[in-house]
């Protein structure tokens, strides 16, 4: 797992054509907006969340964001265990993205 800032995080996103990016956010936090061509899988489903990560395909670099870094950290740290090879958290979340927001 690697802590990115939003500039890193950016710039490795657009350079990696083997990208997923990941939202942990809730529902009702999705709804308030999130970055585009995300995936949303909320980390406070427990088992479910678990379960649905083992859906995903291992093979791809995963750019996981939450809120503000805690859970999406978390997630990360969680992925490296199951498997995941690349797994980048972005520091500071949604709160402090800077970039293109869908609705």
């Amino acid at each position: 797992m690697a802590d990115l800032t939003q500039d890193e995080w950016v710039s490795k996103l657009q350079e990696d054509d083997n990208a997923v990016i990941l939202d942990v956010r809730t529902e009702e936090e999705v709804e308030e907006g999130y970055i585009p061509n995300s995936i949303n899988i909320d980390i406070y489903k427990g088992q479910e969340f678990i379960n649905e990560l083992d859906k995903l395909d291992k093979s791809k670099n995963y750019y996981v964001y939450c809120r503000s870094g805690n859970r999406s950290g978390q997630a990360c740290a969680l992925m490296n265990n199951m498997g995941f090879q690349e797994a980048y958290n972005l520091l500071g979340g949604f709160n402090e993205w800077e970039g293109e927001v869908a609705e």
